[in-house]
């Protein structure tokens, strides 16, 4: 047998070597959660993206689901705007007025993520070998930019609101509106960050906690129609300078997830999981190489293992065995090459 032999890339059970070993194994990894208030928060506002092995299999079927909430979250933030926009007019509030039309460009940051979508199932091509998966991290990037933006202008509504301040009227129907703006990003950010989990995409995880975040903001407009009530109108611009900063700090933990997946950073959990996955096959006496990476919502990866002096069937029937495992346990992959060597 020569080193290396190469990949199998058949039916895994083709060629399947008769293993007497149990397949039935568990293969729970718990991860590190923070407690207290602090870490409340930060699952509320940075959720991890649960990179999980139940996570959908299929490639087509996540990026339909993908494209569902995208289209869910774009009528229902369409619909909160338009309704803000009627009691604009009602409480001539201009904080309410920053709101809706933040609310309506956060509508449209589900464009450039179903665009992402639906270039992720294109074939690989010529010039994108790999596909178009990274489109999706790429959309994760504009959401960033739009956050941030959002954040600016927040703050900069609020300095000149505590500069210029604006006493706005039917206060009633101004805290109403507040909680519409909330109700419909709470739920936009619930959906999302749901889907984003379970089909393994960090940009769509991004967009709800960006959705989550600006439901905030939304409250910063009853908060201030609260104050202004209680006479003191100077609460609206106060609230929402808090809020800007806390958007600001928030966002660092979605920079660095986008910034993880373009950096081709993986959860050791998953590692660890096909690593174990790998290990339990019979026949393979050492892995000697592993690599896993994103591409948008599924897996690539790579791995190199020891099998011994064996017949070059055998061998191949070792390694489709091992990748039939790796995708038995991380169902978020899409392609695995396992390699075996005899030295």
């Amino acid at each position: 047998m020569t080193d290396p032999i190469g990949s199998s890339s058949g039916n895994p059970h083709d060629l399947e070597p008769e293993h007497g070993h149990d397949h039935d194994h568990d293969h729970q990894h718990s991860h590190e959660h923070r407690g207290g208030v602090r870490g409340f928060l930060h699952d509320l506002f940075v959720p991890h993206t649960h990179d999980a092995a139940d996570s959908v299999d299929d490639a087509l079927e996540a990026s339909r689901d993908g494209v569902r909430a995208l289209k869910v979250s774009l009528v229902v933030l369409l619909a909160t705007s338009l309704i803000q926009l009627v009691l604009v007019t009602v409480t001539g509030s201009v904080a309410l007025l920053a709101d809706t039309v933040h609310n309506f460009s956060d509508a449209l940051t589900a464009v450039p993520l179903w665009i992402a979508f639906a270039l992720g199932r294109r074939p690989p091509s010529h010039r994108y070998t790999y596909g178009y998966g990274r489109a999706e991290d790429l959309a994760g990037l504009f959401i960033v930019v739009v956050v941030l933006l959002s954040a600016i202008v927040a703050a900069w509504q609020s300095v000149d609101r505590l500069l210029h301040p604006h006493t706005p009227v039917n206060l009633g129907w101004l805290a109403l509106a507040g909680l519409i703006g909330f109700a419909g990003n709470e739920s936009v950010a619930i959906y999302r960050i749901r889907v984003g989990r379970r089909i393994g995409s960090a940009a769509l995880v991004a967009d709800g906690v960006h959705a989550r975040t600006d439901g905030f903001t939304s409250l910063a407009v009853l908060l201030g129609a609260a104050g202004v009530w209680l006479g003191f109108p100077l609460a609206d611009p106060i609230v929402g300078i808090v809020i800007a900063v806390a958007i600001f700090l928030l966002l660092i933990g979605t920079v660095r997830s986008i910034g993880r997946r373009l950096m081709d950073g993986i959860d050791p959990d998953l590692l660890h999981t096909a690593e174990h996955a790998i290990a339990h096959v019979e026949g393979v006496l050492e892995l000697r190489s592993l690599r896993l990476r994103w591409a948008g919502h599924r897996l690539q990866g790579d791995a190199t293992i020891l099998v011994g002096d064996l017949p070059l069937t055998t061998a191949e029937a070792i390694a489709a065995e091992a990748e039939h495992e790796v995708r038995g346990h991380l169902r978020t992959i899409d392609d695995i090459t396992i390699r075996p060597v005899s030295r």
